[in-house]
């Protein structure tokens, strides 16, 4: 079983489905085809859902708070998996996401949907925690970029049909059967990874391992990076949940949750990030930072170019959404590439290549904005930017694990889900506001896209330049 994987001396022809590793990859495998498939099946039928509770002026609410409850979730899962193993938060996360999709879809109200949202957050953050403190617990050093590419990979079929087929159960039944079928899909898998992950060679004996190793080589004084406490993790998700709130009105009450978020998360962020974040400094603080640089560019990216398609340039929604389709193949095939590359091309030097590749997005999304030129020229600029992602997104998580602390993977991984989540709401927000003050002063809609796209190179060429402070040692 994985347990037994997690220990076993591997040999050096094994590969990720030989025998020693075979059940530890296709349950991996598994639980990130159904969080994907259920991601994003769920997604496009927010806004269906929100008109039908009467619930409209609180979609960014219902849209922002699963990112917001992810940064609980990360830090959970997280602190979790580095006290008891990987196994127990997995499988937590697994049957929470089903509950949560349950109650998603009994929603009488707008804001039983925004709790199932949430509560949906906390356990994709879990989950996706687990996954990587997983795998950097089961398989050796060489195998661990493959395994990365394999879950960039199981997002392939969830991208090619879950939007189109939960947008003809919507148009045919309802809303409701979505949510209600992912969870009976979801279900039985669920229960087999809960069933094997009881085993209790699994749940420690990872750690054990990199314990073990930690006092051999650096003694027992080792691990001293402090444990995230729960509750400031708690209150970050409230600071985001309230932010998102505040953006959906402008009176007094909306501005004075603005305030109190902003405020909770100027005073909490920095107690979840290791130190020497902000400042990019060597080793896990820099592979976190970037994190959250390439991922608030490219999501954001991803917001802004759908949103320019079908307004300003008229695009029909069928091509939009093969746009979609293709960032998420290229993505995958990108992942794939840099697991072929490991020994052959530094890590680092992937997550340049990756960010310089995004930057070459935001400017192909901007050059999209002309009315001179094809509408769909922005629509390969998300397909180029998941290039660079899918080499940079894999190469700084092996980064990260090579850099945390024995016996801290969780706390890294956890870490690096709370810097992704908040750089895709900062980077986002930044946009949003500069969107809207071009707006305000008359400017035409392509000239506000334009605006929001150059913006993204900031935050791209810092990634590109700052990729060198994360490198191995």
């Amino acid at each position: 079983m994985t347990g037994q994987a997690a220990v076993r001396p591997a040999a050096a022809d094994e590969r990720l489905f030989s025998r020693t590793y075979a059940a530890a990859t296709f349950s991996f495998a598994a639980v990130m085809f159904l969080t994907g498939f259920a991601a994003l099946a769920v997604v496009p039928m927010l806004p269906v859902a929100a008109r039908d509770l009467d619930g409209v002026p609180l979609y960014p609410l219902v849209a922002g708070c699963f990112v917001a409850a992810s940064l609980f979730g990360g830090v959970l899962g997280g602190d979790w998996a580095d006290r008891a193993g990987p196994g127990r938060p997995l499988a937590a996360g697994v049957v929470l996401a089903v509950v949560t999709l349950v109650v998603s879809a009994t929603s009488t109200t707008i804001w039983q949907l925004a709790a199932g949202r949430f509560l949906d957050g906390v356990a994709a953050g879990m989950i996706a925690v687990a996954i990587n403190t997983a795998i950097a617990h089961a398989y050796p050093d060489r195998l661990r970029a493959r395994a990365l590419a394999l879950m960039s990979t199981c997002w392939i079929i969830p991208s090619l049909a879950g939007p189109p087929l939960a947008g003809l159960v919507a148009a045919w039944w309802s809303w409701r059967l979505v949510f209600f079928g992912l969870a009976a899909l979801t279900v039985i898998p669920s229960l087999v990874v809960v069933v094997m992950l009881r085993n209790p060679s699994w749940q420690g004996q990872g750690q054990g391992r990199s314990r073990a190793r930690s006092k051999q080589e650096t003694g027992p004084a080792a691990d001293v990076t402090p444990r995230p406490a729960l509750m400031v993790a708690a209150a970050v998700s409230v600071g985001a949940a309230l932010g998102q709130y505040a953006v959906s009105g402008w009176d007094v009450r909306h501005l004075l949750c603005g305030v109190a978020g902003v405020a909770l998360l100027v005073v909490f962020v920095p107690r979840l990030l290791p130190a020497g974040t902000w400042r990019a400094a060597r080793g896990l603080p820099a592979a976190v930072l970037l994190r959250g640089l390439t991922s608030g560019a490219y999501f954001t990216l991803e917001a802004f170019v759908p949103l320019l398609l079908n307004t300003a340039r008229r695009v029909p929604p069928v091509q939009t959404g093969l746009a979609f389709t293709g960032a998420a193949i290229a993505w995958a095939g990108s992942s794939w590439l840099q697991g072929r590359l490991q020994g052959r091309v530094s890590r680092h030097r992937l997550v340049t290549a990756g960010a310089l590749v995004m930057g070459a997005a935001v400017a192909l999304a901007a050059v999209g904005t002309l009315p001179a030129l094809p509408a769909l020229t922005a629509a390969g600029a998300m397909v180029l930017a998941a290039v660079g992602m899918g080499m940079a997104t894999p190469s700084l998580t092996l980064l990260s694990l090579t850099h945390s602390p024995p016996g801290r993977q969780g706390y890294a991984s956890s870490a690096m889900q709370t810097s992704q989540n908040l750089g895709q709401m900062a980077v986002m927000g930044v946009a949003a506001a500069l969107f809207n003050l071009f707006l305000g002063f008359g400017s035409a809609d392509l000239a506000a896209y334009a605006a929001a796209f150059g913006l993204l190179l900031v935050p791209s060429v810092l990634a590109a330049t700052l990729a060198v402070r994360a490198r191995e040692a």
